[in-house]
């Protein structure tokens, strides 16, 4: 076939046209596309309730690390829980708003973070807020740069202001990402390496002393706890100072913890229907309870009040620790495990709606008489301090025939309960049943049903979380939660080396020990502890030692198991993080109550030999 060369140009200027269609094809396809929210199929039931959120979010992985250098972005880092009421909060009114989360898919890269499995960049950023902004708390927001450095922390921010501020970073970050960089860069400090000072008896006697001061110095002697607007249990502070009061009394203590131990399991931070304990309050008289209940308060709770009916001499205690065993069995067991939490709010999205009641609702169950006592007992007189009604606990101590009436009352409410729906975060995580299998091992003198639950539960966690070698951090939706970090490694050793003396048998102090082993081995170096064998972080964030929380301390708990374990690799193990944890005790010892114990059971155990 033969062409002109008119026709030669038309073909020629067709073909360059068509390859330029071509090439504007592929390079919007090389443009990256629009993230989409990855949340759908996650095991985590919090991060999976963020599924249908606008926001793009992403989970915390080194793939997300890497897409936020390649498109030169700060990641937005949302850090939370399920039963976190103020978490749902900024969810309702940022997470679940369009343009807000276009501001935030636009600019940022979302990541969104269970604190309960990302427990290492958690406590990073606990601590990046608290040196920044003076405090901490969840949600916790942190702006972190492609390298990984930190540079901008914030709370719960009304919708209004959060808007303001992703726009002004977002526009910062545009303008001069180098110079944000550099600042995020050079805040990291380099850390010096601690010295060491050999554990001494009379270094533990001064630090155990000091611990009781510190206490004594900030407690309420009027409301029990701590002389602050809200008021925590402090279980790890309570259990460290109880035992100190077993050992060496001390009248103020003992008046202080006795009227601790009396609020909370008096007044709001207890349920008195459903049992359990309430995570905090937030008034200063242990009245108004944020509703969650979290596995490890009563976890640690039970053992304390256990404990102080016999080291306080008050047998009541004894019977709150009984509820508060029912309530794990009644209300946080799953199949032999149980879960993490119960959420705040109910079903319906009202804070503390499964445990509030209005008066139609007691009507309704109650005849005229019993809500008459009711009434009085609870003090509904006066206007109720939740906008969804009235919660029970007793204002007015009711007499002894009147509180055989209102156990009946009680029974009748219970009922009506089990109508409520409370959503519930289903994770079993490892480490917080290895703190429950310490409890039951512990409670199993009360009854041979604490014995066999203890049982059950170290079968549960042996056959599903301890598979070839490695410890999982949980299960959640039939899937393994991924490798322990060091809490989990820690609070299971010490639940089974606890367990393996009620069960008299060699195959748990076993197991028991090699968890200890492999803790050293994964989490310790000269350097310190890590909370997490790996981070996407640009540093390792190393720690002499670990402070208290509302968990013990892990590093600490650790060096306990690791004392008592007959093992002398481990108790030298122990011995020498001792001597380098001296250097964190030299400016306080409250938070760090469980290490002060660890040290004092260095001599404890040295005597018996």
């Amino acid at each position: 076939m033969h062409y002109s060369k008119q026709e030669v140009n038309i073909t020629v200027l067709v073909r360059v046209c068509v390859g330029i269609v071509l090439f504007f094809e592929v390079q919007l396809l090389c443009v990256a596309q629009p993230l989409e929210n990855q949340l759908k199929n996650s095991p985590s039931p919090y991060l999976a309730a963020h599924a249908s959120d606008p926001v793009a979010w992403q989970e915390w992985s080194p793939a997300t690390l890497e897409l936020a250098r390649k498109e030169n972005k700060l990641l937005f880092v949302s850090i939370g829980y399920f039963s976190c009421h103020w978490c749902h909060v900024m969810q309702a009114e940022s997470y679940k708003n369009a343009e807000i989360a276009a501001l935030i898919n636009r600019n940022f890269i979302p990541v969104k973070v269970d604190r309960e499995l990302d427990v290492a960049l958690d406590a990073e950023m606990i601590a990046f807020a608290k040196t920044t902004l003076g405090n901490a708390g969840w949600p916790l927001n942190v702006f972190i740069t492609p390298e990984g450095y930190p540079l901008y922390a914030i709370l719960y921010e009304p919708p209004e202001r959060f808007k303001l501020m992703l726009d002004s970073l977002g526009s910062e970050w545009l303008k001069d990402s180098a110079g944000l960089k550099a600042i995020a860069q050079n805040a990291v400090k380099k850390v010096q390496a601690a010295a060491k000072v050999n554990p001494t008896e009379a270094l533990a006697k001064k630090y155990q002393k000091q611990l009781v001061q510190e206490a004594l110095e900030q407690a309420d002697f009027l409301s029990g706890g701590l002389n602050v607007p809200r008021k925590f249990p402090l279980s790890p502070q309570l259990s460290a100072l109880l035992e100190i009061e077993a050992h060496e009394h001390d009248a103020r203590l003992a008046e202080w913890l006795r009227l601790t131990l009396d609020k909370m399991a008096e007044d709001g931070l207890r349920d008195h229907l459903s049992g359990g304990f309430f995570r905090y309050t937030v008034d200063p008289g242990w009245q108004k309870p944020h509703f969650e209940k979290m596995l490890y308060d009563n976890a640690q709770l039970a053992i304390i009040y256990l404990r102080a009916a016999a080291i306080l001499k008050k047998p009541a205690y004894r019977d709150i620790a009984i509820d508060t065993l029912e309530f794990l069995l009644k209300d946080m067991r799953v199949g032999s495990g149980f879960i993490t939490s119960t959420s705040a709010v109910d079903d319906k999205g009202k804070e503390g709606g499964s445990y509030l009641w209005t008066e139609a609702q007691l009507k309704a169950v109650l005849d005229p008489e019993e809500y008459q006592l009711v009434h009085k007992v609870w003090g509904m007189a006066a206007a109720s301090e939740f906008e969804d009604g009235y919660l029970p606990q007793y204002r007015i101590v009711p007499s002894a025939d009147e509180l055989k009436r209102l156990n009946g009352i009680n029974l009748k409410l219970q009922q009506q309960l089990n109508s409520r729906v409370v959503p519930k975060d289903t994770k079993l995580l490892a480490g917080l049943n290895g703190m429950m299998l310490e409890t039951l091992s512990e409670a199993a003198v009360l009854s041979p049903r604490y014995r066999q639950a203890a049982e059950d539960l170290s079968v549960f966690m042996l056959k599903d979380l301890w598979q070839n070698g490695i410890l999982y951090k949980g299960i959640s939706r039939q899937q393994l939660l991924g490798q322990g970090d060091l809490e989990t490694y820690t609070y299971t050793a010490s639940g089974l080396a606890r367990y393996a003396q009620l069960s008299g048998k060699n195959a748990d102090r076993s197991i028991a020990l090699q968890l200890q082993i492999l803790a050293w081995q994964k989490f310790h170096t000269q350097e310190g502890f890590l909370l997490e064998q790996g981070s996407e972080l640009a540093r390792p964030f190393y720690q002499v030692a670990i402070e208290d929380g509302p968990l013990p301390s892990p590093s600490a708990v650790l060096i306990k198991t690791s004392l008592q374990s007959g093992d002398k690799a481990l108790r030298q193990n122990a011995i020498d993080a001792l001597a380098y944890g001296d250097a964190v005790l030299q400016s306080g010892v409250f938070w760090f109550s469980t290490q002060v114990m660890a040290l004092n059971r260095l001599f404890q155990i040295h005597a018996k030999h």
